[in-house]
Parts: structure tokens; sequence; C-alpha cells
């Protein structure tokens, strides 16, 4: 059976690493770790939603930074042996979710073991994700990410925290999350729909090119993040 471990970069690569806006050099990709966006699939509802948006996002981090990013999505199960080889997992969707006690038990130990999960509500999501993330957690609140965090700043800035992009129902975007010592283990992104801003130019209307570009900036700041964070205590 493989290792249960996350196949994460050293602290050491931080620097190196991030170039926000730059071209990538040439071969620099064939001398980072290989890294992956992963979309969990779970048991419920359309964990498939917004099909054009991760493809664009890892295009984006391919483009705009120098990590070495596998160049498809990862489609994975709790259940999955590689799943500690994936240190971004991704999960939306517009209405119920369901983790059994196995699967709750399994991303604890993801998440414990440095691993780094992304919920982007795409309305509807809600209630159902803040059920089944107090099964993985219930020592740990769901609390928001103060706008001083790195999350908002490590590649672009956004000092006013999550970017809305999607209009529903005129309530503000917020960033919430789930601390394990210092390090930000999960992002959930409410109000927000980032996955929307990620996908193809066009497909909303009323979502203009600036909130796209907005979208696409947090998507790199955040699995920016996640992989160079370490495990917390």
């Amino acid at each position: 059976m493989r290792p249960a471990r996350l196949l994460l970069p050293a602290a050491g690569l931080v620097a190196a690493a991030l170039l926000a806006g730059a071209a990538v050099p040439s071969g620099a990709t064939a001398r980072g770790p290989r890294l992956a966006v992963a979309r969990l699939q779970y048991e419920g509802d359309d964990w498939y939603a917004n099909p054009s948006s991760l493809p664009n996002l890892i295009a984006a981090i391919r483009e705009r930074t120098t990590l070495a990013v596998e160049p498809r999505e990862i489609r994975t199960t709790l259940a999955d042996e590689r799943l500690w080889d994936y240190p971004f997992l991704h999960l939306t969707g517009h209405g119920n979710i369901k983790f059994s006690d196995a699967d709750a038990a399994r991303l604890r130990e993801y998440l414990l073991r440095g691993g780094f999960l992304h919920a982007d509500d795409n309305y509807g999501l809600d209630e159902h994700f803040r059920r089944e993330i107090a099964k993985v957690f219930p020592d740990r609140k769901l609390v928001d990410v103060p706008l001083d965090h790195p999350i908002y700043r490590i590649v672009y800035p956004f000092p006013e925290g999550l970017p809305k992009i999607h209009e529903h129902d005129a309530k503000p975007a917020r960033g919430y999350g789930i601390f394990i010592g210092d390090r930000l283990a999960v992002f959930y992104s409410h109000e927000s729909d980032l996955g929307n801003g990620w996908e193809d130019i066009g497909t909303y209307a009323d979502d203009p090119p600036a909130a796209h570009e907005a979208a696409i900036r947090m998507g790199v700041n955040l699995f920016v993040y996640a992989v160079t964070s370490g495990p917390g205590r």
C-alpha cells in the first residue's frame, strides 16, 4: 500500500517559484516538482460543475508561475490511493454533498498530513458543505480568513479579501477557513463563485472579463499557498 504521505515541495521553493505575470522559462517545469490540481468526486450532486474552470486555472498557473503543474486536471475520490500525491483538492457543486464516515476520516487525515481543500460554493452548496465538513473536523470551526492572511497576497494582492465574481443574491463574498495550527488547510469561497469566473470568457454573459481575471488571480493565490505552506501543528 502507498505510504500515507503527501509529496509537497520544500519551503525553499517559495522564493524561486513565484514570478507572477512572467513567462515560464524554457525547461523550467522539468526542474520542479510535478504538481496537480485534483477535482474531488463525491456522492451527491454535480461535483463536475464548471467543466472549463480547472483547465483554465491550470493554464494560468503554468503561464504565470514557474510551478511545474500537470497540464490536465485530475479527478479523484477520497478512497483513491493516489490521493496523497495531490496537494490541492477542489470541490464544487450546487447542492447536496455526502461524506461517509470513512470519507470524513480519510479527508481529515489528508488535511492533517499537509493537504489543502478548496471548496467553492456554486450557490446551493453551503448548508451541505458545512454539515459535511463538521464530520471531518468536529473539533474545528469554519472561521473568517483574516484579510491580512497570505492567501490574499501571496502572488496577487486582494486587500479587500475574496472577490465577488458571479451575482445571485447581492450578498458579499466571504472567505472561510479551517486552520491546523497556523496553516490554512481548508478554504471555503462563499457567495463568490470563483469556478464560474474560471470558466471560458463568455460562458456567463453577465460576468465581464475583469471578473474572469480577478477569479483567475485568486485561484493562482490559492494553489500557490497550498503547495508552499508546510503541514500545520
